[in-house]
């Protein structure tokens, strides 16, 4: 009687969490094992007449010799690691800022997340138009009406790649910043005030308090944000398409290049394939090594 009961709860959770396997198999597995598929695959979509020949790992070698992939995955990571700093760092003042009691507090959370709500390609045209070399609104705050003085700061490969890093810090704090006060509210206010009576200064409850009591959301933060500074396409597409010269080239806007551009969809698909590699590795480490030693010191 036991095993049958347990037998039919089992078939009713298989019943429920079948559909949604399925979805998850069709919209996410599926796209990474076809894609996968066709990186073993030299296809040329302007020569359909060459086929599919298996090539088996040739497109790998061809990308790690191959020096603007190289110096896409350069910039990607420079892009990801002075993103997600500034990010943490600004979403945690932020966070700290909203989350004490002042008039129209309301009001603040919400403009603060304007940045976050905008879609991203919209984000992308207005910081382009704020950095155009004639009617920019960065030229006219520094130069006034001298435009003799003006600049093209997205001609200029340091100042281009630094565009949009501003760009991407000012988009996504916000929603770092959200994630980090969600943390602050869980801190009970006993612990404050029992620092505060035992003599302790601000910098030493924030160091002893709140930091590590706001660990597992700046974990959150870092995971998600990481993972989609990597993905990072639409900044790029919109603000430089790659240049000047390559400069501002990551890895994703390089797969697109030669997938739509080139027509090369065998060796786009490895690009796509190394990047979803790289992405699925910090999610693990982040998870198993980071997210366990950190759930291990709070219990």
């Amino acid at each position: 009687m036991k095993l049958s009961l347990i037998r039919r709860e089992r078939l009713f959770a298989s019943a429920l969490t079948g559909p949604a396997l399925f979805i998850v198999a069709v919209f996410a597995f599926y796209p990474i094992l076809f894609s996968f598929y066709l990186s073993l695959h030299r296809i040329v979509l302007g020569l359909p007449s060459l086929g599919q020949p298996f090539v088996g790992f040739e497109n790998y070698r061809e990308l790690f010799q191959d020096r603007i992939a190289l110096r896409s995955l350069t910039n990607t990571l420079i892009f990801v690691f002075s993103t997600i700093s500034c990010e943490l760092l600004f979403g945690l003042g932020i966070a700290l800022i909203i989350n004490r009691s002042f008039r129209a507090r309301g009001l603040v959370r919400a403009a603060v997340l304007v940045p976050w709500a905008i879609p991203t390609v919209v984000s992308s045209q207005m910081w382009r138009f704020i950095y155009n070399d004639k009617y920019g609104l960065l030229n006219f705050l520094l130069f006034g009406a001298a435009e003799s003085r003006y600049r093209a700061w997205l001609a200029d490969p340091f100042f281009a790649f630094l565009g949009i890093i501003v760009a991407d810090v000012w988009k996504a704090s916000s929603f770092a910043a959200l994630l980090i006060l969600a943390g602050l509210q869980t801190i009970p206010d006993d612990l404050y005030e029992a620092a505060r009576i035992d003599g302790a200064s601000a910098w030493q409850q924030f160091r002893r308090i709140t930091l590590p009591m706001v660990k597992p959301a700046i974990l959150v933060a870092l995971l998600f944000r990481t993972m989609d500074a990597f993905r990072v396409f639409d900044l790029v597409y919109v603000m430089t398409q790659g240049g000047p010269a390559d400069s501002t080239n990551v890895l994703q806007f390089y797969g697109y290049k030669k997938i739509f551009a080139e027509g090369l969809m065998g060796y786009g698909s490895t690009i796509s394939v190394l990047v979803f590699l790289i992405t699925l590795t910090l999610a693990v480490f982040y998870i198993r090594l980071v997210g366990t030693r950190l759930f291990r010191e709070q219990a």
